[in-house]
């Protein structure tokens, strides 16, 4: 009997998903509403699109999100090799051009023999048969939320997600920006620094604070309305206090102007391509009105006649409550012909989100040459076993996980420097997966 998979979503998780299980032999159906239907958030019609910023956090091994996207890379993730082919200069974060990311990601798509690209609109999961990876992530269409809600056994719980502004780099003031990344040599670096005297940031955070933000009628279902921490709107992060953004995305630590002097506060402007025509405003995200977006980051010196080129947008993120829903292999616990994958899962993050998609096609991989249920396949040692153990743990404050060493087993030995613990971590992560590249694709 031939193997197949329906796989809805062709964002990061659906198409990471679908290439693993095609380059396994295994016949994919993946189904994509776009180009014609889109969220309020999404722009392009190409797989894989980012729709807020173009980070994909750092490359280092020390980190976490750069240890997850090694573990990745030597598992053959199309996301992680889509990165490192539209890669643009950020320091030690790994940035890319979204427009390259995405296009590399639907071309190799399309090429992939064994994946039938269905462009239509699943409305209830009902209505496919064998197994379906639900993949449509945080924002998902309303009745296909409302087939999933059903089968989950309750109203799921979400939260809302910012996206930051990008402008084009013709209309800055280079006169006012000075180049260098945190602790660099000035001069030398892969963001722009726009610096704020005490006076200049009085004028900026006072307007912030103060600002209309944009009619949301569509997301308002919620007399209190939830973000996540870490993509807080910035007027919502300056409501709490004066000095939080000082101590935040406008901090001026390492960040001395050419002639030395200490700022009282940074913006830093990251590259969205690799011309460096474009620029993301890092860390500003916002759910201002437009004009409202215009009228204030203007007040921020160097961006006085800025263009926007994407203005700042607020959007829903739909999870599910994975500790009850959902086993180590991101499989429902009630129905096994039905996986998770992505921030719907209960990850979060672009990384975290293609990761959950690699370990679910991996599974059902698995799942198929053995029969077994409740596979679980990673080691809770590496990030991607981590990130599977805590979405499928009970937590009685479940909320969506970032990768981060706080969620693998301690070490046996307690050592205080952070640098030292973090390469061990890695190390030992490093070392299941190659046991596991040995047993599982070798």
């Amino acid at each position: 009997m031939e193997k197949k998979v329906n796989v809805i979503g062709a964002g990061l998780a659906g198409t990471e998903c679908a290439y693993i299980l095609s380059k396994n032999g295994i016949k994919v159906r993946l189904y994509e509403m776009k180009p014609n239907k889109k969220s309020p958030a999404h722009v392009s019609d190409k797989f894989g699109e980012l729709v807020c910023s173009n980070s994909l956090k750092s490359e280092l091994l020390t980190n976490a999100c750069g240890l997850l996207k090694e573990e990745m890379r030597r598992l053959g993730s199309l996301f992680v090799g889509a990165a490192y082919s539209s890669k643009v200069p950020a320091g030690n974060a790994l940035a890319v051009d979204r427009e390259k990311f995405a296009e590399y990601i639907t071309n190799k798509i399309k090429a992939e023999p064994n994946i039938e690209i269905v462009y239509e609109e699943v409305e209830d999961v009902n209505n496919l048969e064998g197994i379906t990876v639900i993949a449509t992530g945080p924002l998902t269409s309303d009745s296909l939320s409302k087939s999933i809600a059903k089968l989950v056994g309750d109203k799921g719980l979400y939260f809302y997600d910012a996206a930051a502004p990008i402008i084009s780099r013709e209309s800055i003031d280079m006169t006012k920006a000075y180049r260098k990344d945190r602790y660099g040599e000035v001069g030398v670096g892969d963001y722009l620094n726009l610096a704020m005297s005490k006076e200049e940031y009085d004028v900026f955070y006072n307007a912030l604070i103060n600002a209309e933000s944009a009619n949301r009628h569509e997301f308002d279902t919620l007399e209190n309305i939830e973000h996540f921490e870490g993509c807080m709107p910035v007027e919502s992060l300056a409501r709490r206090g004066e000095q939080t953004l000082v101590f935040g995305p406008l901090k001026p630590v390492g960040l001395y102007k050419e002639d030395g002097t200490k700022p009282y506060a940074v913006l830093q402007l990251r590259a969205e391509d690799e011309e460096e025509t474009m620029f993301n405003l890092v860390g500003f995200q916002t759910s201002l009105k437009f004009s409202e977006q215009k009228r204030v980051f203007s007040l921020i010196p160097g961006l006085e006649n800025m263009e926007f080129l994407r203005y700042g947008v607020m959007h829903r993120n739909t999870y599910i409550n994975g500790p009850k829903t959902l086993n180590k292999d991101f499989r429902m616990k009630h129905n096994k012909n039905i996986y998770f994958a992505g921030q719907i899962s209960g990850v979060e993050g672009y990384v975290e989100s293609a990761a959950s998609g690699l370990m679910v096609a991996y599974n059902i991989i698995e799942s198929f040459k053995t029969n077994k249920d409740e596979l679980g396949l990673f080691d809770e040692v590496t990030i991607l076993g981590a990130l599977s153990k805590y979405v499928s743990t009970e937590n009685k404050d479940y909320a969506p996980m970032n990768a981060n060493f706080g969620i693998v087993p301690p070490l046996e030995n307690k050592i205080k420097d952070k640098k030292e613990r973090y390469t061990i971590y890695a190390n030992r992560s490093l070392e299941k997966i190659e046991e596991f590249v040995n047993e599982h694709i070798r």
